[in-house]
């Protein structure tokens, strides 16, 4: 079975929502990975049972499957990027996170996406890991339970600088919520960092984590250095990465995402599909 890819809109954020499904569509893309967002569905508007089904009802006449992503920088406090976190020392700004993925769990059940993705968050200064480990082991027990109940595969992204950074922390961590006797939590990979990590190459870490993959982000970067860049621009061996993904038979949607290219998504969301497609591997590159 062929690769199938996805774009983020994270990277159409110029656009408007509909706009945004439809130049993705149009471009011939099988799926969107939707980063809920102010501008693009916001989950606490009002009407939101509706608005997701209508969500639905547009994915479906599109023909796009669906990731829902909850990177949005400033959905929940307009002047901290990216908090509150489930590693939050406030209480309630745990719970208002947990809030807002449990409610991306919903869209994602409604619209029958492919997966739930999120993260841990950064430690605020003067919080040790011991203090935020439990307090992240526990937000993620009480999704992963909402997520088993509504259908929905529920995978953590390890990002460099968070709590949870390399894979190898992802796997302590579903080792400490399988022990709560939650349901289970699966790998969200974005391949470019582990250039920034180092840990693995993303030929390895596909290859060793294929059977626990929930989604796949896709972008090149530079080794070292967190920055998403247009393919061809970093030290991303994407050749060898569509190789490996074919091998292990993965079939879900593998997610393009090029936030910092927003300005010029009219051309960077058909330039990169047509680059990848460019360079799937063939049968006997997949054989050897």
């Amino acid at each position: 079975m062929a690769p199938r890819f996805a774009y983020n809109t994270n990277g159409v954020s110029n656009h408007r929502f509909e706009d945004a499904l439809r130049l993705i569509a149009d471009s011939g893309y099988d799926g969107v990975a939707l980063t809920l967002d102010h501008h693009h569905f916001d989950p606490f508007a009002p009407d939101f049972e509706r608005r997701t089904e209508q969500l639905a009802a547009l994915l479906e006449r599109l023909g796009l499957g669906l990731v829902v992503e909850t990177g949005a920088r400033f959905l929940l406090d307009p002047r901290r990027k990216h908090e509150p976190t489930l590693i939050t020392p406030d209480a309630q700004g745990r719970e208002r996170r947990l809030e807002f993925l449990k409610r991306a769990v919903d869209v994602c059940a409604t619209c029958r996406g492919e997966a739930v993705s999120f993260w841990a968050g950064v430690p605020r200064p003067g919080v040790t890991e011991e203090v935020a480990w439990p307090w992240l082991v526990e937000g993620v027990a009480r999704l992963a339970d909402h997520a088993a109940s509504r259908g929905v595969v529920l995978a953590v992204e390890p990002e460099p600088g968070m709590l949870v950074e390399t894979v190898d922390a992802w796997r302590q961590l579903q080792v400490s919520v399988a022990a709560r006797g939650a349901a289970p939590v699966r790998l969200a990979l974005d391949v470019g960092h582990l250039l920034v990590t180092q840990e693995r190459t993303p030929a390895e870490a596909v290859r060793e984590f294929a059977s626990v993959l929930g989604t796949v982000a896709l972008e090149d970067m530079k080794r070292g250095v967190h920055e998403h860049l247009p393919f061809g621009e970093g030290d991303v061996d994407v050749p060898s990465v569509l190789r490996e993904l074919v091998r292990v038979g993965y079939d879900r949607l593998i997610c393009v995402e090029l936030s910092r290219d927003a300005h010029r998504a009219h051309e960077m969301v058909p330039g990169a599909l047509a680059w990848l497609r460019a360079r799937l591997p063939t049968g006997a590159e997949v054989a050897a």
